[in-house]
């Protein structure tokens, strides 16, 4: 029969390796970090307006995930929102005449990048910037604008 120190040990090694574990998954879960993160180059891109769109937002091509948005910026001579992306090595091949749009998971999901690859030669490197960009469609403007067109119907056939 094993002593009552060596269960001791035993049990604490055990809530100590269970910690452990809680901990890694807690991160990996979060995505606050990873233990081994992917080699990854920096692209950018303009947008008039990002809408919802946040850090860590995926990027995608063809609904595969390539990449993640590292930071969000506005540029002070132009107003527009400056997205930086981080894009996955294994995935240098994207053409620089791209164009990325930012889109929506649903109705009301969360709001990611999809780039949509055209055919030039030459590809996007670290440091490029993806010229033609699509801005978000704000479903709080675009209710605005319907509730305006109508009321401004209304009125003007009421002056009639």
């Amino acid at each position: 029969m094993p002593s009552q120190r060596l269960i001791e040990i035993i049990v604490g090694l055990f809530l100590f390796i269970a910690i452990m574990a809680l901990t890694v998954l807690a991160f990996k879960v979060s995505g606050l970090t990873s233990l081994f993160p992917p080699k990854s180059y920096f692209i950018s891109a303009a947008f008039d307006d990002v809408g919802g769109l946040k850090i860590r937002s995926p990027v995608k091509i063809g609904g595969v995930q390539i990449g993640e948005v590292s930071n969000i910026t506005l540029d002070p001579i132009t107003f527009k929102a400056v997205v930086n992306l981080r894009i996955a090595n294994e995935y240098n091949d994207i053409p620089d005449d791209s164009s990325a749009g930012i889109l929506t998971a649903g109705l009301l999901g969360d709001n990611y990048i999809a780039i949509t690859p055209m055919y030039n030669k030459t590809v996007l490197k670290n440091g490029s910037s993806i010229q033609f960009t699509n801005s978000a469609l704000v479903l709080e403007k675009l209710i605005g604008q319907l509730l305006y067109r109508t009321g401004g119907k209304d009125r003007t056939d009421k002056k009639s």
